[in-house]
């Protein structure tokens, strides 16, 4: 059966991603393919459709990527977004222009006209440097800011300067339907169930006889994998690890480790606290620590393998890592020419003398479809809905060097400030919250005597997938009530700030 199919290009975008994912929960079957495609390869793929994803570069620089636009309309309809967009009228007899006043963030939108079901004022998501200052002559302007202009039409493409694909912009979702729509595409894709789809990675990746080790950390990504692997291959054949780094939270070592063997994995406990912590000393720059974390854990697997599981040793062939896109993404372009935001400690393979492969069943997945994967393999809620915590753990929460003390600080103030979540009964409605000791010591003053202690930033954000995020509106008094409490029970911080910073500009983690 044929499908009416979707082409991507993508320009280097951090959220391309996204686009084929609501396309395809829309129905409508896509794949992410490189600008530097040819011409010859789009034309074999024969789309229905093409968009030009977003990307980090000025459509007017000598060296930015390009494609022939009057090409691609020949072939199929386009939608331009963002860079994509500013291609469309750079090529195409427009104008493209540094914006004066950059656009980051959520913006108010106004449609010229009524489109559908869609209200002509809301709300959308944008991250450009550029603006659109002339439109091509065969094109009319169907929606703009109060200080751009955001999208425009003809009878052959769309252009728009926001990004519809990300969770934050209000009727996203229905304006990619209404481009599908508007040039006859039909929605007649459905995909296998998540749990399906992960079930055959599993199964074309690992062979009869093979076993499998498994890296936990106690967040949601592991667990889910662990859990997967298990049921697909077997408790016997997959060797869960739960290290202590010394980089987890408040009492999480002992809690997790008994979840996990309650939950019937194969699972050992192994601390390493002293080990990591050497590693990290002195050490300040987030990309070293990333770096150096990643390659501990190796050296850590690598002793367990040889020390904990003789027995074993000669049937493992794959350590399992719970990667996630977002990860892949932000550590290096999956396919067009992405900026690298920051390196991750699961991505970038193995070291030779492992001697493993990697198997990783979630690698092209997003946080909420963990979620709804974990869901489907019987995982409880309070196991699913945890909040996202990074593999270098608290490692990059501390921002400077690390020390056991500042571990310490760190560990009872976020104990305090995500007991606080729970006690409000607001953990759930944020996507992930945390504490970041920062390097920086203030004055205060605490039972009339001088104080010079450490400045800590409580971060809150809400977000679907993790590529774009909003920092969560706090009533004041709870902001007021958790910076008592912090500088009351935890020694060593005297002055507690709120990031109400988004994702973009900014990262979710500060390092």
């Amino acid at each position: 059966m044929k499908h009416s199919k979707i082409l991507i290009l993508d320009f280097g975008s951090q959220v391309t991603m996204l686009i084929a994912r609501r396309l395809r929960e829309l129905g409508y079957y896509s794949e992410i393919k490189s600008y530097q495609s040819s011409l010859e390869e789009i034309k074999s793929y024969k789309p229905n459709a093409i968009v030009l994803s977003g990307g980090p570069f000025s459509v007017y620089e000598t060296n930015s990527p390009q494609k022939n636009i009057k090409e691609l309309l020949e072939i199929a309809p386009v939608l331009g977004i963002c860079y994509g967009m500013q291609l469309l009228a750079h090529q195409l007899g427009g104008q493209v222009e540094p914006a004066k006043h950059r656009e980051y963030g959520l913006r108010n939108l106004h449609w010229k006209k009524q489109m559908g079901s869609i209200p002509q004022d809301h709300h959308v998501w944008m991250s450009h440097g550029d603006v659109v200052t002339k439109i091509p002559n065969d094109a009319e302007v169907i929606c703009e800011t109060s200080d751009h202009i955001a999208g425009f039409a003809s009878e052959k493409y769309w252009a728009l300067q926001y990004h519809p694909e990300v969770s934050h912009s209000e009727f996203g979702t229905d304006v990619l339907k209404l481009f599908c729509e508007t040039f006859q595409l039909k929605a007649d894709w459905n995909n296998l169930s998540l749990l399906d789809n992960c079930k055959n990675v599993v199964l074309n990746t690992v062979q009869d006889g093979e076993h499998v080790l498994c890296g936990l950390s106690g967040g949601v990504d592991s667990s889910v994998v662990a859990t997967l692997l298990t049921q697909v291959l077997g408790a016997e054949r997959v060797h869960c690890v739960f290290i202590n780094n010394g980089l987890l939270r408040l009492n999480e070592f002992e809690n997790v480790l008994k979840q996990y063997q309650n939950k019937g994995l194969n699972v050992i406990g192994v601390d390493k606290t002293e080990y990591f912590l050497n590693a990290l000393k002195g050490v300040f720059d987030p990309e070293r620590k990333r770096k150096i974390i990643g390659q501990t854990f190796i050296e850590v697997f690598d002793q367990v393998i040889t020390e904990n599981l003789k027995l074993h040793q000669n049937k493992i062939k794959y350590l399992a890592q719970g990667t996630l896109y977002p990860d892949v993404i932000e550590s290096v372009s999956s396919v067009g020419g992405s900026v690298t935001i920051k390196s991750h400690h699961n991505v970038g393979g193995l070291p030779e003398k492992m001697n493993l492969k990697l198997v990783e069943p979630v690698r092209f997945l997003f946080k909420d479809e963990v979620r709804r994967l974990g869901s489907e393999l019987g995982l409880n809620s309070e196991m699913i809905g945890r909040h996202p915590f990074p593999g270098p753990g608290l490692g990059i929460r501390i921002i400077g060097d690390i020390t056991q003390e500042k571990l310490d600080i760190l560990k009872k103030a976020d104990d305090v400030f995500i007991s606080a979540l729970r006690t409000e009964k607001i953990y759930d409605k944020i996507w992930q919250a945390f504490c970041v000791l920062l390097p920086v010591q203030t004055v205060g003053v605490m039972g009339d005597g001088r104080t010079y202690e450490f400045v800590l930033a409580l971060r809150a954000v809400t977000s679907v997938d993790g590529m774009t995020a909003d920092w969560y509106d706090f009533d004041s008094k709870f902001l007021r009530r958790v910076s008592n409490e912090i500088t009351n029970k935890v020694k060593g911080i005297n002055r507690v700030v709120y990031d109400v910073t988004s994702k973009p500009p900014a990262t979710i983690e500060w390092e």
